[in-house]
């Protein structure tokens, strides 16, 4: 009997939705692209999305930046971090985060990841105490987010500054707290495989009125900082202004005006990507060998991608899995390769950062599985690619075995 082939793609997004054209279009005709290129009286689509974002994350303020790189690096600039500096960081993540903190000449201290693939909270407080860092920029990886009552406690108990890396839980939240808000900045993506989608993007938000009037003199402001709605008085940007760089970094009307019609559904994207999540996590259930990651009920998720454990496989066994079943149309990704593949580095590939030892996390990477859920898969979608990565797990378990 032939084996079933999946051909849905694992990187087309939706379209970008008819509102969003609608009001990108209004925006080319009126040539004012730039965030303070305004008429009088007009608040703009950059001013009104930040409005609209701080409101959607219960943040006092909030500012549309270039891409999520950007928010970061901007984050830490407008918190203080200087060349030389300490910053704590997840040994598992995306190389934005660790290049966030190479671009200011920062070090990047890599905390190790437990097998619910969150930062090890243990290791985080052994490190705060050896490092002497007072910066941790938490990344918020593939959507996992961990204990952040007990982060928190360790935060304040260390003197830790926490930036949050939301670039892939926007609209989730640990506890009700959306995420971001748990630290002193949160910092978000709209990259196409992100949950809103400008092709590139970002958004920072605060309640400190002192950090965010840096971070919206940083981005390049001109002095026209009073022209945003979600930002701090205008008194308080006398106190930054003359000492903080201007580090370009806006966001523009056009991709403002495409991203606030996906805000607005996103709750309701966020239910459809969880309904997949949850189908996919039900199909891989009980398969010897592969472990599901169980998700805590402090944890609301957004479930834009997947990712699931094969402990104990050797590279070998990996790399067949990932031949199978892509012979079979479904993309898996691999953490634990020895060289960078596509965005699946690991941080021993970071060699802007000093060298560094995580057992634990190495441990963790060589049997890591990841694949995205776009929405423009269906049910249907997900149980065939559930099927095949089941077959294709326990024909290579009986291989092994025999």
């Amino acid at each position: 009997m032939e084996k079933p082939v999946f051909t849905g793609n694992f990187t087309q997004q939706e379209p970008i939705p008819e509102a969003a054209i609608a009001a990108a279009l209004d925006v080319m005709r009126s040539g004012r692209l730039h965030r303070y290129n305004l008429l009088p009286g007009d608040e703009g689509e950059v001013a009104a999305l930040e409005r609209e974002f701080a409101a959607f994350t219960g943040a006092r303020f909030a500012l549309a930046v270039a891409s999520g790189g950007y928010a970061m690096s901007c984050a830490m600039r407008a918190i203080g971090v200087q060349a030389g500096d300490k910053i704590l960081s997840n040994g598992w993540t995306l190389a934005p985060v660790p290049g966030a903190i190479a671009s200011l000449g920062a070090i990047p201290v890599f905390v190790e990841t437990t097998q619910d693939l969150t930062i090890d909270l243990d290791d985080l407080a052994h490190k705060a105490r050896e490092s002497g860092a007072r910066v941790l920029l938490l990344s918020h990886m593939r959507g996992h987010i961990c204990d952040m009552d007990r982060l928190m406690t360790i935060a304040r108990a260390h003197d830790l500054q926490v930036i949050e890396d939301c670039a892939h839980t926007m609209g989730a939240a640990w506890r009700g707290v959306a995420s971001g808000r748990h630290g002193v900045v949160g910092c978000y993506s709209t990259q196409t495989y992100k949950h809103i989608n400008s092709g590139e993007g970002g958004l920072i938000v605060s309640d400190d009125p002192e950090i965010m009037a840096r971070a919206v003199v940083l981005s390049g402001s001109y002095m026209l900082y009073g022209k945003h709605t979600a930002a701090p008085p205008v008194e308080m940007f006398e106190n930054v202004k003359y000492e903080t760089p201007n580090i370009s970094g806006r966001m523009d009307h056009l991709r403002a005006a495409i991203l606030r019609p996906q805000l607005a559904a996103l709750p309701q994207q966020v239910a459809r990507w969880n309904a997949l999540y949850r189908m996919l996590e039900a199909g891989l259930r009980n398969i010897a060998g592969l472990r599901v990651i169980e998700r805590p009920p402090q944890e609301s998720i957004v479930g834009s991608s997947f990712q699931f454990l094969l402990p104990d496989w050797s590279a070998d066994r990996m790399r067949a899995l990932l031949a199978a079943c892509a012979a079979r149309g479904v993309e898996l990704k691999w953490f634990g390769a020895a060289e960078p593949v596509a965005f699946t580095s690991r941080y021993d590939s970071w060699r802007y950062a000093p060298p560094q030892r995580l057992p634990r996390t190495d441990a963790i990477l060589a049997g890591l599985i990841d694949m995205r859920l776009p929405l423009t898969f269906s049910e249907a979608d997900v149980r065939m690619i559930a099927e095949i990565i089941r077959d294709e797990v326990v024909g290579a378990s009986t291989q092994a075995a025999e």
